[in-house]
């Protein structure tokens, strides 16, 4: 059974920058894409990252593009999200995410079939 922990997340000022893991088990973690979620109050869950199985491709949503870095470590069964120049719409619940399939990647949810607790982020003034 695939596990996913979150860690990270917690209030950090407009401007700031965070840095989430997700430390997985339970499968063969360098054979699937990884992807990052997230959900704000009264919001669908939407797309922030991918990253395909060997780290060489990534992609992002419009809204975090060149502002978040997805990136993983296989050696530690461990996915990244580096979050720069925070705004306050980027406060959320986070979520990481495996995809279904080793042949999967990209950034439609129900592809992904394993995810972690969430992590709540704030950003304040």
């Amino acid at each position: 059974q695939v596990q996913l922990v979150e860690s990270g997340g917690g209030l950090v000022q407009a401007g700031g920058s965070l840095r989430l893991s997700c430390a997985a088990s339970g499968r063969t973690f360098s054979s699937y894409s990884m992807g990052w979620f997230r959900q704000a109050p009264g919001n669908e869950r939407e797309f922030v990252a991918a990253i395909n199985w060997s780290g060489g491709r990534t992609d992002y949503a419009d809204s975090v593009k060149g502002r978040f870095t997805i990136s993983r470590d296989n050696a530690n069964n461990t996915v990244y999200l580096q979050k720069n120049s925070l705004q306050l719409e980027d406060a959320a619940v986070y979520y990481c995410a495996t995809a279904r399939r080793p042949t999967y990647y990209g950034d439609n949810h129900d592809q992904y079939d394993a995810w972690g607790q969430g992590g709540q982020e704030t950003v304040s003034y």
